[in-house]
């Protein structure tokens, strides 16, 4: 026989065994589709970001199917649609999710906050960190090196003169920025304009606070008494808001003397 034409035979034969070996294994070796789990998946946006608590949307896709949750609304980027869209396939109540938006809890710009050092590496949050907690005086100051910006799939974070900034028309609530962030400034807050945030996480003594920072809170405690529904506490020397007991008067924003405290109203800050 030539040897060229069996050569190709062999080949051939080869291939041909082998095929079958791979039918007959894939058929075999199946794991079993669950059809409702897959129709949950796909209401599902895809970001695959945990903030639902369990692994992407696999994960949540799976729990919802097999009764380990019946929670239709935990996750942040798909939102009410995603909640409502779950609900119809899965007969399960319709969870009522408050609309969610990141803000990175600092001010300390270019213009206010003060340098302790100059700062010639990496351009990364997190390597910056690690040369004495990084070139900010402040120790909860922005570092501003993007770190949540590359790690933002959606676009809704950018680095305005030395601090990110949070574009809550953009941001699903995926929790990847809260993730990535060094200095733990960031933090998932209601979307709903009115709400009051403190842009601010510095836990000096005032004094100390406005020698690093001039837009820092210096815990003056004004904020606190202008609330008159007590939402409003001073925690070691920085106001922090109770959502849940806001009226969104706005008194606590207007008497702020360092302008700290920012009214949501569905804008980036950038002020």
């Amino acid at each position: 026989m030539n040897p060229v034409l069996f050569a190709v035979l062999l080949v051939s034969a080869i291939g041909l065994i082998a095929g079958l070996g791979l039918s007959i294994a894939s058929a075999v070796m199946a794991v079993p589709v669950d059809e409702k789990t897959e129709k949950i998946r796909a209401c599902l946006p895809g970001a695959n970001c945990g903030a639902c608590g369990f692994s992407g949307c696999d994960g949540y896709a799976q729990a919802l199917s097999d009764g380990t949750t019946a929670d239709t609304g935990l996750c942040g980027p798909g939102g009410q649609d995603a909640a409502q869209a779950i609900a119809e396939i899965t007969g399960l109540a319709v969870s009522e999710s408050m609309p969610m938006t990141a803000v990175v809890h600092c001010r300390g710009n270019h213009q206010t906050a003060v340098d302790k050092l100059d700062y010639f590496g990496i351009e990364s949050c997190s390597m910056a960190i690690q040369v004495f907690g990084g070139p900010k005086a402040c120790a909860n100051g922005c570092l501003g090196f993007g770190d949540c910006v590359r790690e933002c799939p959606f676009d809704a974070i950018t680095v305005c003169d030395g601090v990110a900034r949070v574009n809550p028309a953009l941001c699903h609530a995926c929790k990847k920025c809260i993730a990535v962030c060094p200095k733990h400034l960031i933090s998932l807050v209601p979307k709903d304009a009115g709400i009051p945030v403190v842009l601010c996480m510095n836990k000096e003594k005032g004094a100390q606070t406005r020698k690093q920072c001039k837009s820092g809170c210096i815990g003056c405690m004004k904020c606190a008494k202008n609330c008159e529904v007590g939402a409003i506490s001073v925690i070691n020397f920085c106001a922090e808001v109770d959502a849940e007991k806001c009226v969104a008067c706005g008194k606590c924003a207007e008497g702020c003397p360092v302008h700290c405290i920012h009214i949501m109203g569905g804008k980036a800050v950038i002020e």
